[in-house]
């Protein structure tokens, strides 16, 4: 399997709204981080689809090795 692209090293505050689906960049080449462009076309990679259960704040992962997607679970520390 491919490595995505670490678009940063820290994770991403997003306001999300109870019901809402977000799609999560997992490739990690979307202009629109941390979400889905469609920059994945053409590889292996497939957006994460999300749904918030309240509304609040999330912190999305950037750097694409959580084992929590799409959420950040402290995984960029060890990069």
């Amino acid at each position: 399997m491919a490595e995505p692209h670490i678009a940063q090293k820290s994770p991403l505050p997003i306001e999300v709204e109870a019901g809402k689906d977000y799609w999560w960049c997992a490739c990690g080449q979307s202009k629109n981080q941390p979400f889905c462009d469609g920059s994945h076309k053409g590889s292996e990679f497939v957006p994460v689809k999300w749904t918030a259960e309240a509304n609040g704040r999330k912190f999305f992962c950037a750097c694409k090795h959580t084992k929590n997607a799409p959420l950040c679970d402290g995984g960029h520390k060890a990069l």
